[in-house]
């Protein structure tokens, strides 16, 4: 598997005034998107609570190179930029390319662990780091921290 990818479908409330996806949309789909690449790992929304822990962001950054219409044919492509051995910290990448596969935006988010119970971040168990964040694909440039 080179990324995780879907098909986006845009909703009349996705656009703005000028009839093209809104900017705040942008970063809608890439959390749906990532919650849905842990959940078809196992890392359902039930486990995580159960466990007290779950994903935050630092950062998150969009940039538009493409304007996005309501009948456009987009597709999602997620990996992971940067992530530390132990998989406590990471970068995800969300490449957004039209029907012809070319580049209409990319979110770029860098995120940790908390743990939901102490409302701090916290280092994921081995197993989370081996069985779920490392079989999600890397960016070609990768960087391991």
């Amino acid at each position: 598997m080179t990324s995780f990818s879907k098909q986006l479908s845009f909703r009349w409330s996705d656009l703005d005034p000028n009839f093209h996806v809104r900017h705040s949309a942008y970063y809608d789909f890439g959390a749906q998107h990532r919650i849905e690449i842990l959940e078809s790992l196992g890392l359902t929304m039930r486990f995580l609570q159960k466990n007290s822990f779950g994903p935050i962001l630092f950062r998150e950054e969009c940039i538009f190179r493409k304007e996005i219409g309501l009948a456009d044919t987009i597709f999602m492509h997620t990996k992971i930029s940067k992530m530390r051995t132990d998989a406590s910290r990471w970068s995800i990448v969300h490449e957004l390319r039209n029907g012809e596969d070319q580049l209409c935006a990319t979110i770029t988010v860098d995120g940790a662990w908390m743990d939901t119970k102490l409302r701090k971040i916290a280092n994921p168990t081995p197993a989370i780091a081996m069985e779920v964040m490392n079989v999600i694909p890397k960016t070609a440039d990768f960087i391991a921290l």
